[in-house]
Parts: C-alpha cells; structure tokens; sequence
C-alpha cells in the first residue's frame, strides 16, 4: 500500500520569510494577494486582449466567477486594497500554498516599514554597499535571481522631507534601485545565498550608506512637488471625439517640438520618464496652437487636449510592450497623456 503524500508546509520551505518579525508585522494587514496574468480588452481587436501582470482579487478568484462577471479571462485585477479583494498573510498561505510569489501593498508611514528593491541592472558595488547598510529587517532575492528584496524600517527622518514623504516611489536616477512608500512589493520568499553574504560581510572599503536615514535623505532631497492631480481627473471617452482642427493642431506642434525633444539618454534610457518628458514637451507647443484657435471661438476641453496629445505622441514615440497596457480604462500613452493635462491644469488653477 502507498503511504498518503501530505503538501508540504511553505513555512517549512521559506522558515526566514514566514518566521521573520518584520513579515509577522505585515502579515495581520488584510493586503495580501499574487500576482497574475490579467486580460484587458481593447477597441482594436477585442478577441485578443492583451495580458498584464498585475496583482489580483484573489478573494474572486477563490470564489469562482458568477453569471454576471464580465472581466476578460479567469482572472481581475484587485480594486480595493482591504478585504474587499485582499487576504492576510496567513490566509493567503492556507489558500495557495504554492504560490510562486506573494504581493503586499505596503503603507510605510502606517507600517512603519518600507522596502528597498534593487533592480537586477543595478551595478554590483552599488548592489553591495545597499546590502551592507545597516538595520535591514529582511532581505530575499528577486524574481531573476540578479535583484534583492530588502525591508527596512521608517527613517527617523521620513517627516523631514514633506514632499518625499508624500510620494508612492522614490526612484534612483539611474533606475538601479527604489523606496517602496505606498506601493505593490511582491516577495519571492528565497533568501540571499550564503556566498552573496559573505562577499558583502568581507568588504573593507567604506559603504556609499551610513543609514537607511542617509539613502532617504539622498532620495528625498530631489523629489518634486506634485500638484495632486489625478489622470482620472480627466475624461477621454472611449474614442476620440471630433476636434476642431485636430489636425492642423497636431501637425503644427510636431513641426514645432520635433527638433527640441530630449533623448532617452538624457534619462539613463529610463523610457517611462523620457516619454512623459516628450508628453511635457509636446504639450508645451500645443498650448500655443490651441490658444490660436481658441481665439477664433473655439473651446477645447482636458479631455481634447489630452487626446491631441496623445496622437501628436504617437508619431514621436516609438512603440514598445508597455503601451499595450491599459491604465484607468484606456491606452496606457492615452492615460500618461491625461496624467500630464490634469498636473498642468492643476498648477495652472492653483497660480490664477
């Protein structure tokens, strides 16, 4: 007679991530899911929608959908980040104990943590003096195996920088590493390998880092206020409405804007902050013309300007994966496009 196999425990498979004190604190916070592949459809050709990774309502996906359910394949993206969508720790455990990685949508200032991920391109000495810094909670490999995963206390200087403190992400010029502050963290559960350790453990030279206080001061000290507009603040609708003289508009700013445009390089080749340069630099010319044509009785609303925008960005900005992505309901270009139009108008508004 065979004996039964019985599941082994993910517990006993990662005892330094579900035993760490730092994890135990965040695991009590209902903001647990995975991450999966999400189908979104689209006008172009809505038999085949596009997939994203994105982090789900893992409470549907245990129930199972319903008659009524209309998202596109098995899965949705989670749109509450409380027990609406959301599962403890625990429970996420007990329910997909095989679970290739766990997300969390961490709240540092209620948490009192944040998480250090450091990117897989980020050079190696940079990679070991972040690893050296002091105070580290939890550390863990990334999804490649070539990034880490570190989770660190608040700063005691967190409230010294107000603007900082108030954003989601703080981001290294370079891309090669960030502070998650109210963010998605996925975590792999797989710890730093021993050999990885000792290197960093046998190092001699001074570390770039005093303190998790120093990096955030780094950091901090550069972030930009933010009109706290939201690219919800402004309505697309699902196609493109009739513009007066759109393109005579579009034609106009791109012959204006096309030689003033900065290249990637001038971002580290980070392409999502290149093309939001672009989006700026399109809408500066822009709002010339659509003064001019404003002076013949016409009126433009967010939304036409946002969707003027996006169309004069697509001549200029090369296409890659990300765009098929949709954000808030549209084209992830389209919503950038409408991100950028509601920060103008708000810091517009704010200085009349």
């Amino acid at each position: 007679m065979r004996p039964t196999m019985t599941p082994a425990d993910p517990h006993a498979w990662f005892p330094q991530f579900y035993g760490n004190p730092a994890i135990r604190t965040l695991a009590s916070a209902c903001r647990w899911t995975i991450s999966g592949r999400i189908r979104e459809e689209t006008p172009d050709d809505p038999t085949k929608p596009p997939k994203r990774k994105a982090p789900i309502d893992v409470r549907h996906l245990l129930a199972g959908c319903t008659s009524s359910c209309q998202h596109a394949g098995p899965l949705r993206g989670a749109f509450a980040l409380d027990e609406t969508c959301l599962l403890t720790l625990d429970e996420l455990t007990a329910a997909i104990p095989k679970a290739a990685n766990a997300a969390f949508y961490l709240q540092a200032q209620t948490d009192g943590l944040l998480v250090l991920d450091i990117e897989a391109d980020c050079p190696s000495g940079v990679a070991a003096d972040l690893l050296r810094l002091p105070g580290i909670l939890y550390s863990e490999l990334s999804m490649s195996g070539q990034g880490f995963h570190l989770v660190m206390p608040l700063p005691k200087n967190f409230h010294d920088f107000p603007v900082a403190a108030g954003k989601r992400v703080l981001r290294e010029e370079h891309g090669w590493y960030e502070l998650l502050l109210d963010h998605w963290s996925t975590f792999t559960r797989q710890p730093v390998p021993d050999r990885i350790v000792a290197h960093v453990n046998a190092a001699t030279t001074a570390p770039a880092y005093t303190s998790i206080e120093d990096l955030y001061a780094q950091l901090a000290v550069n972030a930009s206020e933010n009109s706290g507009a939201s690219p919800s603040d402004v309505d697309t609708a699902d196609d493109m409405p009739d513009i007066p003289y759109s393109q005579a508009i579009i034609e106009q700013t791109l012959a204006s804007a096309r030689h003033q445009l900065r290249d990637p390089g001038d971002f580290n080749h980070d392409m999502s902050r290149w093309e939001f340069s672009v989006l700026a630099s399109l809408y500066g010319w822009m709002r010339t013309q659509l003064r001019a044509y404003s002076a013949l009785g016409v009126e433009y609303s967010t939304g036409d300007t946002a969707w003027l925008l996006y169309k004069a960005a697509l001549d200029v900005i090369p296409a890659r994966p990300k765009h098929s992505e949709r954000r808030n309901g549209r084209p992830f270009l389209l919503d950038r496009a409408a991100a950028l139009v509601a920060d103008r108008e708000a810091r517009s508004s704010s200085t009349n």
